[in-house]
């Protein structure tokens, strides 16, 4: 009850952190000098992680329930979700490139969560019959961790893609003025740099494929023990709804992706492609269908 009541200066502290991490983080980023830059980033983006925890744990706790009722709840859920997931790699990788990719993805989501919805939306309110189930702890969870695996493979695929793009101009660019200026020196510095680049986007479509591996059984995983709890609420394994159908085809989606990779051996753009395609499908099965107001989950969503 304690935290309930400190909701909203939690709310906007978890804000703030999140705001001074992306900036710093970007900073560290533009100034690679600015070493302190992602340190600080670091330390308010789990400030921001432990600030959510807090909130997520205090309605639990005051409620008697896992606070994943309702939208509010939901994007809370993701949010933390998704800076955990961006500590971890940066603890297993070390590398700086999730903060500046991620957070800003955070602080959308918090801002559209405290900013953007009534205040009616954010209170907890007793849950209706058809989520008095256990099963609402491990489906929405599991739809939501999903939902962040997916996000950040998606992501690196994202900036995969546009940093290919902007290295096959540079490098068409740096041939014209080679071929201009007949300098073998810059010749050899341009492959050396050429080779660099395209090892870090090796590296960076081979974390996003490991990363998209991950999330895909949790999505498939979550769609079964939702299509179970649909059978005991609403007696019917699949109804076709809105959300269920948005779902299944961002399955499809991300089936083909791993296809793609995994038989086909495809690599680089063309299954980046698909998986930025996904990340799309992402926001539409989780928010765009939700304005519509209709279908079996419709509880505390947007009417």
């Amino acid at each position: 009850m304690f935290l309930d009541n400190y909701q909203n200066l939690l709310s906007n502290f978890c804000f703030l952190c999140l705001f001074l991490s992306m900036i710093f983080y970007l900073t560290s980023l533009i100034f690679p000098k600015f070493k302190i830059g992602c340190q600080i980033g670091k330390s308010t983006a789990i400030l921001a992680n432990l600030t959510l925890f807090l909130l997520l744990s205090g309605r639990w706790i005051s409620h008697s329930y896992f606070p994943l009722s309702n939208l509010y709840e939901s994007l809370l859920f993701l949010s933390w979700t998704l800076l955990f997931i961006q500590l971890i790699l940066e603890y297993k990788t070390s590398s700086k490139i999730f903060g500046p990719i991620i957070i800003p993805i955070v602080l959308l989501i918090n801002g559209f969560s405290n900013l953007s919805l009534p205040i009616e939306m954010q209170k907890a309110t007793p849950l209706v019959p058809a989520l008095q189930s256990n099963w609402l702890m491990m489906h929405v969870s599991l739809m939501l961790l999903s939902y962040a695996t997916l996000i950040t493979g998606s992501l690196l695929s994202i900036l995969f893609i546009l940093l290919s793009l902007k290295q096959s101009l540079l490098k068409n660019e740096n041939q014209i003025y080679l071929i201009k200026k007949n300098l073998l020196s810059l010749k050899i510095n341009n492959k050396n740099s050429i080779l660099i680049t395209s090892k870090f986007l090796e590296n960076m479509d081979n974390l996003s494929y490991r990363i998209i591996s991950l999330g895909f059984p949790f999505l498939t995983i979550g769609i079964i023990s939702g299509a179970i709890w649909a059978n005991e609420a609403w007696g019917s394994y699949w109804s076709w709804d809105p959300k269920e159908t948005w779902a299944l085809i961002t399955w499809l989606i991300f089936a083909a992706y791993l296809h793609a990779r995994i038989i086909k051996g495809w690599e680089g753009i063309k299954p980046s492609i698909l998986s930025t395609i996904g990340f799309f499908m992402i926001w539409i099965c989780y928010l765009g269908v939700n304005f519509l107001g209709q279908g079996l989950h419709s509880y505390g969503w947007m009417t």
